[in-house]
């Protein structure tokens, strides 16, 4: 099924049903009024959520509307806790040279962004780089589950764009916001798309209208999200509702007339810039400015879009 939350004034927002093409949707207030009841209570609820979903595709839903993403909170608006892998080797290879290892990391959690909100930044000259991820959402994970176990605990999965100050160098002020797909998906609707823990999708990446990236979330993810969970769980237990994304999604290049060529592009800017100094020595992309776009969809083999598309815009701060 695919769950959102809209906005309503809360900083939990409703929880709604979205059919399988995100045309229509439903209220779950009868069922669970926010996505964190559901999946404390998973067994139980997301049963009732099922039937209220094939409803809803079958056209039978009498309470059904027009779905309308741009009304969409984060699926999760605030999460127990959030953390990020570096499961794609090549992007590790591209920023650092370094070999990749699995490491994970905590990371804000509170807000979380709707893929229709901006991107409020406090400078355009502070290095504001969108980086594009694959995130999942945990049922409670008991501290060393195996990665095997820690598989079976995954209930949803989203697209993600986690926003970087590159200029910053203190970890916690550079990370200025996160932002989700307006659907969060169960595993059972991506069919072959989800195998073994990682998401076999091409996710498109457009920067001011220009598409920039169609990188392949499955091919070159070294580490799966069963790995991930499993590592994040080591030393503790997750709760319902934790948070897990991929780190940057990255293919590697490949040698052509003795260059390197990345011909599926890029899931954020300092990888098009480590390629720039790569190829010619120096960097000559410049991070996003305000007013700068950038927008993220992943389609299914029906040329469906399975999330939904996050379009977002950088925006300075009120006055």
């Amino acid at each position: 099924m695919k769950l959102a939350t809209y906005k309503d004034g809360t900083r939990d927002g409703q929880l709604v049903i979205v059919s399988r093409d995100l045309s229509t949707a439903h209220y779950a207030t009868g069922i669970a009024s926010r996505l964190q009841q559901a999946l404390d209570d998973w067994g139980f609820i997301a049963p009732q959520l099922q039937d209220l979903y094939e409803t809803l595709n079958n056209g039978k839903a009498r309470h059904a509307f027009a779905f309308d993403p741009a009304l969409c909170m984060a699926p999760l608006p605030r999460a127990y806790q959030r953390v990020k892998g570096w499961a794609y080797p090549s992007h590790t290879a591209l920023l650092s040279g370094a070999d990749p290892e699995l490491v994970v990391y905590q990371a804000a959690s509170d807000p979380l962004l709707g893929a229709h909100d901006a991107v409020v930044c406090a400078s355009e000259n502070l290095g504001v780089d969108f980086s594009v991820e694959i995130a999942i959402v945990t049922g409670d994970v008991p501290m060393g589950a195996s990665p095997d176990d820690a598989l079976e605990a995954i209930r949803l999965v989203m697209l993600s764009s986690d926003f970087t100050l590159r200029h910053v160098t203190h970890g916690l002020q550079s990370q200025p916001a996160v932002a989700f797909s307006p659907v969060a998906v169960t595993l059972d609707e991506l069919g072959d798309a989800w195998d073994n823990g990682c998401l076999h999708l091409t996710v498109q990446v457009a920067w001011n209208g220009r598409k920039v990236g169609m990188c392949d979330a499955g091919a070159d993810m070294a580490y799966h999200f069963g790995q991930l969970v499993a590592c994040a769980s080591k030393t503790r237990a997750l709760r319902a509702g934790t948070v897990v994304s991929s780190g940057t999604v990255s293919n590697a290049g490949f040698e052509k007339n003795g260059k390197t060529e990345w011909p599926k592009g890029y899931s954020c800017i300092a990888e098009k810039r480590a390629m720039e100094t790569a190829l010619d020595g120096k960097a000559t992309t410049e991070y996003m400015k305000f007013a700068d776009t950038v927008r993220i969809e992943a389609k299914g083999k029906d040329g469906q879009s399975v999330f939904g598309a996050m379009e977002q815009e950088l925006a300075p701060i009120s006055a």
